[in-house]
């Protein structure tokens, strides 16, 4: 072989190395869909309706979430107290009844 087909060798080489990377590059593009995040940011009024509804979302899923782990709360607060120990009862008594009080409507 002379020196020009070798160098033309090496260029195939290459060119063909570069393009497996190119369909690479393009198939993880297409992954990560570049072209709907930019249809996306090209209408404010479809990104500002999203990010409200996800806010709105997140914070019924948050007050959903308080509420529950205020009630199991309650309840383990409610077993200690009828448990009558001497500093802690006093105190969660007071807690649990100035919550009963809140629910029956009652300012304290």
């Amino acid at each position: 072989m002379t020196e020009d087909q070798e160098n033309l060798t090496g260029v195939r080489q290459s060119l063909q190395a570069l393009e497996k990377r190119l369909e690479k590059v393009t198939a993880q593009m297409e992954r990560t869909q570049i072209a709907d995040y930019v249809q996306l940011m090209n209408r404010p009024f479809s990104l500002a309706w999203r990010n409200l509804l996800g806010g709105v979302s997140r914070g019924v899923g948050i007050a959903f979430g308080f509420t529950v782990f205020a009630t199991f709360i309650l309840y383990f607060l409610q077993l200690l107290g009828a448990l009558n120990l001497p500093i802690i009862g006093d105190f969660i008594a007071d807690i649990v009844r100035i919550v009963q009080h809140q629910l029956e409507g009652k300012t304290y």
